[in-house]
């Protein structure tokens, strides 16, 4: 992609239990994806892309950890959600922590799972390994870094015309449809 090189192979320092945040959870978030969704927004990205909306989320070592049980406890609080979605920073920085997350919020709370990701779609199964894992734990992904040159404000749910929003079949990650 020149300018903005695949990161997908870049991690924030993982500590077992914890996930690293750059906020509060979110809950009724109409923004960033279909119905009321709850949100996460991780801490770390890579990409570092020039008019990013979120440039407080890049640092790897700042935000706050978390305990992912906590997690849980506080997303169970949460009434009326149809989903939740992974924003950032980068969530497949910390694709283990996302995973687990994503699992429990599908299994124990019936919510549909979407996240962004500054990496193209095709870069995340290129890397494999936890962060393959993790896209074959969502409904749809927001992919791809934003371009400030193609910053389209019209666009549902994306920054710029480049990033796609992909349905995904869950448990095998195959694009369903594309929008």
């Amino acid at each position: 992609m020149g300018k903005y090189p695949s990161t997908a192979n870049r991690l924030v320092p993982e500590i077992p239990g914890k996930i690293r945040l750059s906020g509060p959870l979110e809950h009724d978030n109409i923004v960033n994806g279909y119905g009321l969704r709850a949100v996460l927004w991780t801490q770390g990205c890579f990409k570092h892309c020039p008019g990013c909306q979120n440039p407080e989320t890049w640092d790897p070592e700042g935000g706050f950890l978390v305990d992912i049980e906590e997690i849980k406890s506080r997303l169970k609080e949460f009434k009326g959600q149809s989903g939740i979605t992974f924003c950032g920073g980068e969530p497949f920085a910390q694709p283990k922590a996302c995973k687990e997350i994503a699992d429990f919020c599908r299994k124990e709370l019936g919510w549909n799972i979407w996240s962004f990701s500054g990496n193209t779609y095709e870069e995340i199964v290129e890397q494999g390994g936890d962060s393959l894992a993790f896209l074959k734990s969502l409904d749809a992904l927001i992919d791809g870094p934003f371009i400030l040159a193609q910053r389209d404000l019209t666009l549902k749910f994306r920054g710029s015309k480049n990033q796609r929003l992909l349905h995904l079949e869950y448990g095998t990650a195959k694009i369903l449809k594309v929008e």
